[in-house]
């Protein structure tokens, strides 16, 4: 049997994420551009919203940690439930932002945490992390908005699920350490620990590679331009045939020794160069990702 097209089936986005970071924003955006959009639907009811007689469809489904029911378990089964239906495509939104910027948020909303109600947003903020780690790592888009404003927010949506019926690949690129190991599931690796490292120079050893300095310091080991026209040679040769394959999600990742220098520069150009190049591009540092958690 021959697998069923794109658009004939029943399009389905999970939107969840951390408190603050502009869930609901997301959500409706996605109702904007035409889904049918649930907010906090207990996950025991999630899988009978959809069903194979509704080719076409396009639903949205909000959750967050005040859902009924919610564990991370319960989130999980219910993503690996899903994603055995052929006749289903599925997205999982994870919309995230710097502990910093949460508590600002927190701070000039006045609202409460709600994992904290009668604690500081910074206690919320570690336990909702924690909670969500394994769900974030399932999740085929990840949105971080330290950065953008609601406006930002909702083109970036817009620009992800308003394509009409060109085929669509959202490219999640990883910065890490190697002392801790490639993150599971990366589809395309490239080891950066070859390039000069910034950690030896004093001034720019507390920074890390999403600063100017760091970046114009690792740019200017005259193999850098070697090295990342070749990644983008080969990116960009390779992820119109995952499109053509169906493939929804590709991931890439740069390693170094400590996850701060090298790795997140070359995350952080690449990423700008693949999404001038019109495609969806998100960007995960782990260990950077980690130190936030403090």
């Amino acid at each position: 049997m021959s697998e069923m097209p794109l658009d004939a089936r029943v399009k389905l986005v999970i939107v969840t994420g951390l408190s603050g970071a502009g869930r609901t924003t997301t959500i409706r955006c996605l109702e904007d551009l035409g889904y049918e959009t649930i907010d906090n639907l207990p996950i025991s009811l999630v899988s009978r919203v959809v069903a194979p007689g509704m080719l076409g469809a396009k639903i949205a489904i909000g959750l967050d940690t005040r859902t009924r029911d919610f564990t991370t378990k319960a989130v999980l089964d219910m993503l690996a439930e899903l994603s055995a239906h052929s006749w289903l495509s599925l997205e999982v939104v994870f919309v995230t932002a710097s502990n910093a910027i949460l508590v600002r948020r927190f701070s000039e909303t006045r609202r409460r945490h709600p994992l904290a109600p009668a604690e500081t947003p910074h206690d919320g903020i570690d336990r909702e992390r924690d909670l969500l780690n394994e769900i974030q790592d399932a999740s085929t888009v990840v949105l971080d908005t330290s950065d953008m404003s609601p406006h930002d927010l909702r083109a970036q949506v817009d620009r992800f699920f308003n394509r009409g019926g060109e085929s669509k690949l959202a490219i999640t690129i990883h910065s890490f350490s190697y002392k801790r190991g490639a993150p599971a599931g990366i589809d395309m690796v490239f080891d950066c620990r070859f390039l000069n490292n910034p950690y030896w120079d004093p001034s720019l050893r507390s920074l890390n590679g999403r600063s100017d300095g760091v970046q114009r310091f690792v740019q200017n080991d005259t193999r850098f331009e070697e090295f990342f026209a070749k990644v983008m040679d080969l990116s960009v040769f390779l992820l119109p045939a995952y499109v053509d394959e169906g493939k929804t999600h590709f991931s890439i990742g740069f390693g170094c020794t400590g996850g701060q220098h090298r790795s997140v520069a070359l995350a952080e150009t690449v990423a700008k160069a693949l999404a001038n190049h019109g495609w969806v591009v998100s960007v995960r540092h782990r260990e950077l990702e980690r130190r936030a958690k403090r």
